[in-house]
């Protein structure tokens, strides 16, 4: 059975032009590798009602979870929550268990629950909670799309919160090799290598160091045989 599918929606304006460097796909895509579920997909979309929208409708229908980080916050421009609402064709409104979180975590903190921060508790129509031990604020989870913060280290509570629940596959195997060759060179007989397991990825990541150019060659597969049969086959090809 083929693995479970993924895709993953980064929200911010301030991604796209620059200011803050997304750090949470990078993040993702090795906790979903981990557990046999494969990222295939990530759009980064502005703070815009439609795109974002578009984007939970798109990918929520064409793969199995859909994770989305940014904009969820007490701010003006954190939409997400309105807009994955929205794609679902869903109300939207305070909800009480989402509320006494965010109560109990200010009284803790001895700060005022205020209208701002109580947007954090507007939660989509049957939507179930994510919890987020970091800063107390949920994320929430609708159909098949999971909805998380952007600050990096929420982000990372909220998906070790989410992880456990879902039903992963095989997880993928992965070795690499260094050749001090150009692609140029290496490009036909790693054609052919690839053309004889077709069953595995194979990239060639070009490189530079110290003035000389080679290219890092890394084969991927859920068969660890197979996976090991094409980097010996590799190393014989290379000489390395």
């Amino acid at each position: 059975m083929p693995n479970p599918t993924a895709a993953m929606i980064v929200i911010g304006d301030e991604i796209l032009s620059g200011r803050t460097r997304d750090s949470n796909m990078h993040y993702l895509a090795q906790e979903l590798t981990k557990v046999g579920i494969d990222l295939q997909e990530v759009r980064v979309v502005s703070d815009d009602a439609a795109a974002i929208e578009g984007a939970v409708r798109a990918l929520s229908a064409a793969y199995t979870h859909v994770f989305t980080s940014g904009g969820i916050g007490p701010t003006h421009d954190d939409i997400t929550a309105d807009c994955v609402a929205r794609a679902f064709g869903r109300s939207i409104d305070v909800r009480d268990d989402a509320r006494a979180i965010l109560q109990a975590h200010y009284d803790r903190m001895g700060t005022e629950l205020n209208a701002a921060r109580l947007r954090m508790a507007r939660i989509p129509e049957g939507a179930g909670l994510i919890e987020n031990p970091v800063s107390a604020a949920p994320g929430f989870t609708i159909e098949n799309v999971y909805v998380m913060a952007g600050v990096p280290a929420v982000f990372e509570a909220m998906v070790a919160s989410v992880l456990p629940t879902l039903v992963g596959g095989r997880p993928l195997m992965s070795q690499s090799l260094r050749i001090f060759r150009g692609e140029g060179d290496i490009a036909g007989p790693l054609g052919e290598l690839a053309a004889d397991f077709p069953d595995l990825s194979i990239g060639s990541y070009p490189f530079q160091k110290d003035g000389v150019y080679g290219a890092q060659i890394v084969i991927r597969g859920q068969d660890g045989a197979q996976v090991d049969a094409a980097m010996t086959r590799l190393s014989e090809i290379f000489g390395a």
